[in-house]
């Protein structure tokens, strides 16, 4: 499923799937991912469930470009465990998402093909459990304006249902906002005719 140009494909909630080979237990977390400050976070998570694992490999990929990603073997043979985690995130078309894979050695080694196999099978169970939604790529911006603007500034947000993600209000004000990308220059430029106010890009999520 191929999707429009500021749209893409994530999953919702976290969720799991297990696989088996030989004694080998595969346990694969998914979880959604929207920055790579979460990654310690959800590592830590993981590998306090189950510290006695011998690997914890992970792969994530944030935003639609299919270029910006990180994969981890922990100790797994080059190319066996975050690859092939990374390949089925590729392959369903899902991006903002972590997959940390468990594996428990059960004392009959694989080889190569037989754990990429094993963590791609574990993935695929966790991320075919999920539940899939399509989610716009939205730019995040500030904007600082004069209280006395107020009332314009939340005209503006009210019109195209904008997300307020935090709020300081003062002399001056700031509200950091969630804009679609295909509505970012419509309502910068609405936003850029109002006397003293100042917008700030911060990122894209």
């Amino acid at each position: 499923m191929s999707t429009s140009v500021d749209t893409y494909r994530t999953i919702k909630t976290p969720s799991e799937g297990i696989f088996r080979d030989k004694g080998s237990k595969f346990i694969a977390y998914a979880f959604p991912f929207t920055e790579e400050e979460q990654l310690k976070t959800i590592l830590n998570e993981v590998k306090a469930l189950h510290p006695k694992a011998r690997h914890h490999c992970w792969a994530y990929r944030l935003t639609p470009d299919r270029a910006v990603y990180r994969i981890n073997d922990d100790g797994e043979p080059s190319g066996t465990a975050g690859r092939p985690i990374l390949n089925v995130m590729l392959s369903l078309e899902l991006t903002n998402v972590i997959v940390v894979v468990v594996r428990y050695f059960g004392g009959t080694l694989l080889g190569v093909p037989g754990l990429i196999h094993a963590y791609k099978s574990a993935t695929q169970e966790a991320l075919g459990a999920a539940r899939v939604v399509e989610k716009t790529l939205d730019d995040i911006y500030a904007i600082d304006f004069d209280y006395l603007q107020m009332n314009e500034v939340m005209r503006v947000i009210k019109e195209y249902e904008l997300e307020i993600l935090s709020q300081e209000f003062d002399n001056r004000c700031q509200i950091t906002l969630s804009i679609r990308q295909l509505q970012v220059d419509e309502v910068l430029g609405k936003l850029g005719h109002l006397p003293e106010v100042e917008t700030t890009y911060k990122r894209t999520q």
